[in-house]
């Protein structure tokens, strides 16, 4: 089932990526240069030189999926993250933000209540 929703923990690669990398290498690059597990269910997103096209690396039950979108027109806008760090870890709106091609500079989430999860 491909599944791309706010349950997620997204981290979007720090730095530029070949886009000609396909899995394998995609999942070198999450090991090696953002030192994490890409079997853990997590997603990594991956933009190239020219920020048109963004790579999605998720590990689903039995195999990786890889979604690809490319843009006609524009690029997509990443989010400030940390440079102390190989990767930045986004919410699931920042991911839709940058998806849908709406900047996010100097914007600010209100607090939003959220109730503790029970075990």
């Amino acid at each position: 089932m491909f599944s791309l929703n706010e349950s997620g923990q997204y981290y979007l690669c720090n730095g530029i990526v070949d886009m000609r990398k396909g899995i394998d290498a995609l999942y070198s690059v999450v090991c090696n240069q953002m030192k994490r597990d890409p079997l853990l269910g997590e997603i990594f997103l991956f933009l190239g030189r020219r920020r048109d096209t963004i790579k999605i690396l998720q590990w689903q039950r039995g195999g990786f999926v890889l979604y690809i979108k490319r843009l006609e027109k524009g690029t997509f806008q990443p989010p400030i993250y940390n440079k102390t760090s190989n990767s930045w870890q986004m919410k699931w709106t920042d991911f839709v933000m940058m998806i849908e091609g709406i900047k996010q500079n100097k914007t600010t989430l209100c607090r939003r209540y959220s109730p503790t999860k029970w075990e």
